[in-house]
């Protein structure tokens, strides 16, 4: 005897339910695996942009290296190529301004390297605005500056360049570093004092950390000059 309201299922209508659960389970496992795939595609490499804030010469080369992780932070370079001058340039102003040309800093150094009104004015500049709105000024600034420090330094250079001073080995990039961040001057007394007489920026930057930290750079493409032009 069949209880009451029981209700007669047909082979056919088996097979129809059995038939619509496949297709329900197929798409399901079809959908997962879509999903799942575009999870794992690597983006096509596009294109990294302008570096607005590192300006390079016509030949010179800049290489960029992407972040690295290690042990989960991310660390990345800089900008940079090597010990060449190129290489000094960059990193001078990283340390500077992190490479940024229209930086001016709570003191009123100015540009990609920081420059003073005064030191400005000794490599004929007297536009703020126009240094500050003019990357490639500000790159024949920097080097105008650089040949009128090694004309200033030109006999502390061929005297300690390769020897240990305040504990540091001194080198002609490091006393051109150190010019830059202090002055001729500066970098005259904490040699000839032995490393003694120091100098601090109003950061507490040290003169004696600008020679170790960029010391080793070939910086031999500088002529020592007094006087540069800047066309």
């Amino acid at each position: 005897m069949r209880p009451e309201n029981f209700t007669w299922v047909t082979d056919g209508e088996k097979l129809n339910f059995m038939i619509k659960k496949w297709k329900y389970f197929l798409g399901l496992a079809l959908i997962t695996i879509a999903l799942l795939n575009s999870g794992f595609k690597t983006n096509k490499t596009g294109d990294f942009g302008k570096l607005n804030d590192f300006y390079l010469q016509e030949g010179e080369v800049l290489n960029y290296e992407l972040p690295k992780i290690t042990d989960g932070k991310p660390k990345v370079r800089i900008p940079y190529t090597g010990k060449t001058y190129v290489g000094f340039k960059q990193a001078i102003a990283v340390r500077e301004s992190q490479g940024l040309y229209k930086l001016i800093n709570p003191f009123g150094y100015m540009g990609k390297y920081q420059f003073g009104k005064s030191a400005l004015r000794a490599v004929g500049i007297h536009d703020n605005n126009e240094f500050l709105n003019n990357p490639e000024l500000q790159e024949k600034a920097f080097k105008a500056l650089l040949s009128i420090n090694k004309w200033e330094l030109r006999k502390e250079i061929k005297k300690y360049d390769g020897k240990v001073v305040g504990g540091i080995k001194v080198t002609e990039s490091g006393i051109l570093a150190a010019a830059h961040l202090a002055g001729a001057g500066s970098v005259k007394k904490f040699l000839r004092s032995n490393g003694q007489s120091g100098f601090r920026d109003g950061f507490g930057t040290s003169l004696k950390s600008y020679i170790k930290k960029f010391g080793g750079y070939d910086t031999s493409c500088i002529e020592a000059n007094r006087f540069p032009k800047i066309s």
